[in-house]
């Protein structure tokens, strides 16, 4: 959330030098949405992200044309979104943003946070199989870099993206869960196609909420669920 003292939005390399401390520097964690409609799970995936940018000092811009996203993704405020696409807020040619790409040929350093201010995530990375949605940012011209062979979901890309550019942590020395099984009740569980990053319980980092609203739908089939 915005206060006085925040910059704007229109500049990752002002916001970036406008918050940077002798200890960390902030960045800029933008997310442009792909879909024509907000699914629950991605409503609780971006407002983790939001609250997570918060706590880091990072600022949060999610770019869509939708209307709800304040009102269904309760947690984001009006200065989260943006209705522009993310090509009009960011030029490609200015070269500070970078594209989190599964296709990049590099993987995400520690050093990439000395050579960007912002890093642009296409929402919608936890497909399963993966649709490649990403390439529509990729064919705008942003420099891409990859996070490692595994899908995540999009809030574990933004904290692992976070974790090695601001906290410096080698991306091979984050401790991952990859396809953990979820227990939905005495007789059922679920297995989540994805990686994510391991909590202090040796769980899985996932958003409040999500393991409830996964219990909801388990009846649709882990397809259905995706798309509702």
């Amino acid at each position: 959330m915005t206060d006085a003292s925040t910059p704007t939005r229109t500049n990752p390399a002002e916001f970036a030098k406008a918050r940077q401390t002798p200890e960390k520097k902030s960045f800029m964690f933008v997310i442009e949405h792909l879909d024509p409609e907000l699914a629950d799970w991605s409503a609780l995936e971006y407002r983790t992200i939001a609250k997570e940018c918060r706590e880091t000092k990072n600022q949060f811009t999610l770019c869509s044309g939708l209307q709800d996203f304040v009102v269904k993704a309760g947690g984001l405020s009006l200065g989260d979104v943006v209705g522009k696409g993310v090509e009009e807020l960011f030029p490609p040619e200015e070269r500070r943003v970078c594209l989190l790409d599964p296709q990049a040929k590099k993987e995400l350093s520690p050093e990439d946070g000395d050579v960007f201010d912002g890093f642009l995530f296409g929402g919608i990375l936890g497909d399963d199989p993966p649709r490649d949605r990403t390439s529509e940012l990729r064919q705008k011209g942003y420099e891409g870099r990859r996070l490692g062979p595994v899908q995540m979901t999009t809030d574990t890309a933004v904290r692992v993206t976070r974790m090695v550019v601001q906290d410096k942590i080698l991306l091979e020395e984050i401790p991952y869960v990859d396809f953990p099984e979820l227990k939905l009740d005495e007789h059922e569980s679920t297995e989540m196609p994805f990686r994510y990053v391991k909590g202090e319980d040796g769980g899985p980092v996932m958003p409040d909420g999500m393991i409830e609203l996964i219990r909801k739908d388990a009846d649709k089939g882990f397809d259905d669920f995706l798309q509702s």
